[in-house]
């Protein structure tokens, strides 16, 4: 259970550890180029903690990144995103888990990407030399992404469950509907964004976001995984594979 966007703002942050530490979430991806950064990987030391790589927005972290990427206050170009090499995608992302490294004082557990723009073909090639030679497992969402993944040796999850919308995704009702369809067998990540209402940025999935924190906060939601025999784990059962 991965809470995507620590660090991206202090009240999403705040959410995201009350998340890992008193409710049912496992797991989380660290943006290192955000508001919060900093302070969020300060207070998350010791949790599982992987990198949520940022090529959206902000600024970039590897200084080298050229300039016709960039937007013209010389952050990077989400929009633009699709239009870059493979090389350029893996130096930003060895450079932003550099710098989640040096934030946390610890290894990341994983990898995965901001708004899922390793759906490009280049930057889930740049990803994926990245995580091979750091030995470090990718999100993937979906099977052809999960063939390419292990194509190029890289552990992945099995399945994947999660999105973010006009409403709020986990749902008491949905926490328990994915419950009782959850697969027999491998691995699968479920994807969350728990959180209290942004304090600096602005995002659609805001109000969302504590209704997804009351969610996996509920005494209930812990119980039906007790239940059901499932044990929320983290990425790193997959480097043990």
């Amino acid at each position: 259970m991965n809470a995507d966007d620590l660090g991206y703002d202090p009240g999403i942050t705040r959410g995201i550890l009350q998340a890992l530490r008193e409710g049912v979430v496992s797991s989380s991806t660290l943006l290192v180029n955000a508001p919060d950064s900093g302070d969020a990987a300060r207070q998350a030391r010791g949790l599982a903690i992987g990198l949520h790589l940022n090529l959206d927005r902000g600024p970039p972290v590897d200084p080298a990144f050229p300039g016709e990427w960039r937007t013209v206050d010389g952050g990077l170009a989400g929009a633009r995103v699709g239009e870059l090499p493979a090389d350029v995608v893996e130096a930003e992302a060895l450079a932003q888990l550099e710098r989640l490294e040096r934030l946390l004082g610890q290894a990341a557990t994983h990898l995965d990407v901001h708004k899922h723009l390793h759906r490009h073909p280049q930057v889930l090639e740049g990803l994926a030399r990245v995580a091979r030679r750091a030995g470090l497992p990718v999100r993937s969402i979906d099977a052809r992404m999960r063939g390419a993944l292990r194509a190029w040796g890289v552990a992945t999850n099995d399945h994947f469950v999660g999105e973010s919308g006009a409403t709020a995704y986990w749902t008491p009702e949905h926490f328990s509907s994915a419950l009782a369809a959850l697969p027999g067998e491998g691995v699968t990540e479920w994807m969350c964004h728990p959180g209290h209402l942004p304090e600096v940025v602005t995002t659609r999935y805001a109000a969302q976001r504590e209704v997804e924190l009351g969610t996996f906060l509920e005494s209930r939601s812990r119980e039906a995984l007790e239940q059901a025999g499932v044990h929320p784990t983290d990425f790193r059962v997959l480097r043990a594979r």
